[in-house]
């Protein structure tokens, strides 16, 4: 067994699954906050997703800078969207 394959995929389907809720949750009750908190997991699932390219299937490509763009980018909605909210 590959674990750091389990732990990237694992990853991988938790955030994936916490970006399905919050966006079913937003839809339910139009609550802005959980639109933006489901969008930054949008990008994290993004950033896991590149994790696992970059580990598992392409080890010579070297995806680091777009992994970290990708986790930036989930941070940088995440704080928006709480700064937005606070007003």
């Amino acid at each position: 067994m590959n674990t750091p394959a389990l732990i990237y995929g694992l990853c991988l389907a938790a955030s994936a699954s916490c970006a399905a809720l919050l966006g079913r949750a937003y839809l339910r009750s139009r609550m802005r906050l959980l639109l933006w908190t489901a969008v930054a997991f949008c990008f994290f699932a993004l950033n896991n997703l590149a994790l696992v390219v970059d580990m598992l299937l392409l080890p010579g490509v070297d995806l680091w800078v777009w992994r970290q763009a990708a986790a930036g980018a989930g941070l940088a909605v995440l704080i928006f969207g709480f700064v937005w909210e606070v007003r």
